[in-house]
């Protein structure tokens, strides 16, 4: 399911910024990315994300990642590790797989990525767990 489809685009303010290689929603607590069918997300996109997201980067925002992969595309994980590296702006991340090729995909991405990464079956499970995180929910 898309992000404009769920009932999350009716409930929570979003931005939505459209790319060439697919469509990334900035919430409060978190970005949502879907990218289109036959990516091969390498350095070059990340590059591309890093500098339309430098102002939240820069400001040390923090807020968490989901890649909605209703697409079948291709991602290198080894961006996880250099992006870990590189900048502390995910408290966590989710994937939200439709397959089990992409599932089993995200669990080795998940090695990659230093801090809580959950695999999800659906959307909805993903936002909510995202909206629950002891980090956002702290008074």
């Amino acid at each position: 399911m898309k992000f404009e489809d769920s009932k999350y685009s009716d409930l929570l303010e979003y931005k939505k910024v459209c790319f060439s290689f697919g469509t990334v929603y900035l919430t409060e607590r978190f970005l949502l990315s879907e990218f289109n069918e036959g990516v091969h997300v390498n350095y070059e996109i990340a590059g591309e994300l890093v500098t339309k997201f430098s102002a939240l980067i820069d400001k040390k925002i923090q807020v968490g990642y989901i890649a909605n992969r209703y697409n079948s595309y291709s991602f290198d994980p080894q961006l996880w590790v250099d992006f870990n590296n590189e900048y502390d702006t995910f408290l966590a991340s989710a994937i939200v797989t439709y397959s089990d090729f992409s599932y089993l995909n995200a669990s080795l991405e998940k090695q990659f990525f230093s801090k809580s990464l959950k695999r999800c079956r659906s959307l909805e499970e993903a936002i909510d767990w995202m909206l629950q995180l002891r980090e956002f929910n702290q008074s």
